[in-house]
């Protein structure tokens, strides 16, 4: 989750120079700050993983979750950019959104500004060749992972850039790299155009947090209120987002599998969330024929004993 890697403070400011940029060209400048320590991070993910695969996924959130807040920081910004105080307050007031898990994130931000995701390209194609190189019995072969897709020719356009930029790198480095280039499925709208989908990406992960609360049209942030009520009045009996909701959810899942693997057999699909840690909800994942489950650390011994249980049950 490559969002993760911007909050630290050397980072966060050339970021917000980036979403205060008035052109492409000082849009390009300011991420070209952040370059070099996307890469590090990555080599050092490419590292501990020692040749398994590393699936990595481009920036999701919307960008106001990046902006500065105090005023101090806001007034620092202000003069890193040559910019007034109520000009850095304008920008900020303009990325508000009353709804923003709907709004302007994953690669919707890619389509706006693609200097983004050429940027997280060369990161991890540049981080991926040098790691190569230094352990030539890895096989060092990047996911990378679009977030939020909802459209075949929004996909391609994204995925366009990045395969441009990936083999720019590539054959400047005069080295033979594989690469994949996935989506996220977190859109009813995405899993039931699956299969128009799957002809761009290579893999599919299910976000089955996001594909939860748009399915049922729940808040993860708000449905916390209310869903006590529902519980007490026997209308659910678990909470749909900690254990995956295989009557509505789930169909949309297996739907999406199978129209996309059949217009590309070779497709590849897991989930990630934290329906990854439970047990029946592995278990549901193995028989739509998902190939791994993404969850948190503490979770994982969770995980893979049930998916070794779901494997022996179908055995017998």
């Amino acid at each position: 989750r490559t969002e993760h890697m911007f909050f630290e403070e050397d980072r966060i400011a050339a970021f917000r120079e980036m979403i205060c940029s008035d052109t492409v060209e000082e849009r390009e400048a300011a991420l070209d700050k952040i370059l070099p320590y996307q890469q590090g991070d990555f080599e050092k993910l490419y590292e501990a993983l020692e040749g398994c695969p590393v699936t990595i996924r481009f920036l999701d959130p919307p960008l106001h979750e990046f902006v500065p807040t105090e005023e101090a920081d806001i007034e620092k910004l202000a003069k890193a950019q040559g910019k007034s105080v109520e000009d850095i307050k304008a920008i900020i007031a303009s990325l508000h959104e009353f709804n923003p898990m709907m709004g302007h994130r994953g690669l919707r931000l890619a389509v706006t500004y693609p200097e983004i995701a050429k940027m997280q390209t060369r990161a991890v194609i540049r981080a991926a060749i040098n790691v190569q190189k230094a352990h030539p019995d890895w096989t060092v072969a990047p996911e990378i992972m679009i977030p939020l897709s909802c459209d075949t020719k929004e996909l391609k356009y994204v995925k366009d850039i990045v395969v441009a930029t990936a083999d720019e790198e590539i054959a400047a480095a005069g080295i033979d790299m594989k690469y994949e280039v996935g989506t996220m499925i977190e859109i009813p709208r995405a899993a039931l155009t699956a299969g128009d989908i799957a002809k761009e990406a290579e893999f599919f992960c299910f976000g089955t947090n996001d594909l939860t609360q748009m399915t049922y049209g729940f808040s993860r942030d708000d449905a916390g209120k209310f869903l006590d009520a529902y519980y007490d009045k026997k209308i659910f009996e678990n909470d749909p987002f900690a254990k995956l909701d295989q009557v509505g959810v789930g169909q949309l899942m297996k739907m999406a599998v199978e129209n996309g693997k059949a217009t590309r057999p070779s497709l590849h699909c897991g989930i990630c969330g934290e329906h990854g840690g439970d047990p029946s909800s592995v278990e549901f994942c193995h028989k739509i024929g998902l190939d791994y489950v993404s969850c948190s650390p503490f979770r994982v011994p969770i995980a893979r004993l049930a998916a070794a249980q779901a494997a022996i049950a179908e055995m017998d």
